[in-house]
């Protein structure tokens, strides 16, 4: 099976209108109404292009004071991330499904996990979502998509989340699905060398 092209696939976000377009401008909402809460450390998986994160960064006045590691095994989508990536912000060449991707850069306020589920098996999303207490700070976001083709995923991925300790926060649900819950859970330490989705 030919390999997607994840650096074509970021056209869709230049079409007024069309899904990604759409589905990027609830997520950079999301993202900002976060960092106005006060998360100050973030992680991306899968960040392609940084086109989520890094905008909504540039024009927030915390920025100054936001860390950040996008993980990417794209090195054409990484290049792309780095050329706007701002100080306090790594973009890393690495395989997002590991753990060790995090090390040092965990536990984060903010975990971002866009563009992933729609990708992945439904068993490997629940056992991601099984995985993300590592990853995450007391009280820290989660903000996921995934798109609504049946059978629909989004209510079970909520449920999922809350049996993993999550409280949901917002829910926008079109022709896409953008969750964005609160880890309410107690510290998990991040588990080494384990993976949690295959791509």
């Amino acid at each position: 099976m030919e390999e997607p092209d994840w650096h074509g696939w970021h056209t869709g976000y230049d079409s007024p209108g069309s899904l990604l377009w759409r589905r990027l401008r609830v997520v950079r909402a999301a993202i900002s109404g976060v960092l106005d809460d006060g998360a100050r450390s973030v992680v991306s998986l899968c960040a392609g292009q940084g086109r989520d994160l890094l905008p909504v960064l540039a024009d927030h006045p915390a920025r100054a004071g936001v860390s950040a590691r996008l993980v990417e095994l794209d090195e054409r989508n990484v290049r792309l991330a780095r050329q706007s990536a701002p100080e306090g912000v790594e973009v890393v060449t690495a395989d997002a499904a590991l753990t060790d991707a995090y090390t040092g850069a965990v536990p984060a306020d903010l975990v971002l996990v866009c563009g992933v589920f729609g990708n992945i098996t439904d068993a490997d999303v629940r056992h991601t979502i099984g995985c993300l207490p590592m990853l995450c700070a007391p009280g820290a976001t989660v903000i996921w998509t995934r798109h609504r083709r049946e059978p629909d995923l989004g209510p079970q991925v909520c449920s999922w989340f809350a049996e993993e300790g999550f409280e949901l926060q917002g829910l926008t649900q079109e022709d896409f699905t953008v969750g964005v819950h609160r880890y309410a859970g107690p510290p998990r330490p991040l588990e080494p060398g384990l993976r949690m989705f295959t791509f």
